[in-house]
């Protein structure tokens, strides 16, 4: 059964589709029998939507959220992600690595810090992960690979002041969620709620295209949970299609649209 539901509305920022689901399944094998985490959906999320996805829990919401991450590969349909076809066979984990790098923040449901990194490393990770992929698309090769006669001056200039932005968007970030005072602290000194928020710092560091979130505001309290929603919001306002898995009611609330997934199906709520 195909979701009948129509594309999501379009806005001042849709030239084309962030995200373009068309006629998706993904099938998996549990005790020899198939079953359908995702089945025959369909639908499109433009730029600058904000759209929460709700239901129970095994219903596949987190699988459709790792569909269109790349991190898995439908079993039959098509899965446009900022105009790459990444469902395709022939689309390779390198390419993907970039496009994740370079356009897509993700926060997922478990996490996924590195421990042996600060905060502040964690948050920054993505940015040379993203100056890195982006160096070899654009040369065929990576910056360890030019050597340091043929960087001039200028060019060096530019990377110390994207480096002070960095820097200091990560800062208002942090500030933003209070976490400002553990930008020197380690994943195993951070309590669940504070992991959370330097993920979702993380994810945002990049001002990707796309920002997928999964379960963002199950550690938080009440407080945080409205600040994460306002940052969310935003986003969606400077032209960040913006996908949330929530079981929170109040923050679905807040999305543009909902939809309810149920055995893999997809239905747009009133």
């Amino acid at each position: 059964m195909e979701d009948k539901s129509q594309k999501l509305p379009s806005n001042e920022f849709d030239i084309l589709p962030v995200v373009e689901l068309t006629r998706v399944t993904r099938e998996f094998m549990r005790r020899k029998h198939k079953f359908f985490a995702v089945n025959n959906v369909s639908f499109a999320l433009n730029s600058g939507d904000f759209v929460a996805i709700v239901g129970k829990s095994g219903n596949g919401k987190s699988t459709l959220l790792n569909l269109i991450a790349g991190l898995l590969k439908p079993t039959h349909g098509s899965v446009k992600v900022c105009g790459e076809e990444i469902s395709e066979r022939t689309f390779s984990d390198a390419k993907m690595s970039r496009l994740r790098a370079c356009d897509i923040g993700f926060v997922t449901q478990s996490q996924t810090l590195l421990q042996n990194l600060t905060v502040h490393d964690n948050i920054l990770l993505p940015v040379q992960i993203a100056a890195s992929a982006c160096e070899v698309s654009k040369s065929g090769i990576s910056k360890a690979e030019v050597s340091k006669s043929e960087v001039s001056k200028s060019e060096v200039s530019k990377s110390e002041v994207s480096e002070d932005l960095n820097e200091t968007r990560a800062l208002e970030l942090c500030k933003q969620l209070h976490i400002e005072d553990l930008l020197w602290c380690y994943p195993n000194e951070l309590s669940g709620g504070e992991m959370r928020r330097v993920m979702i710092v993380r994810a945002l560091i990049n001002n990707p295209k796309l920002l997928i979130l999964d379960e963002p505001t199950g550690d938080l309290d009440v407080e945080h949970t409205r600040i994460v929603v306002k940052m969310l919001r935003e986003a969606a306002k400077n032209g960040v299609a913006v996908l949330m898995v929530t079981h929170d009611v109040e923050a679905a609330r807040c999305a543009d649209c909902t939809y309810t997934m149920d055995c893999g199906l997809t239905c747009r709520s009133a």
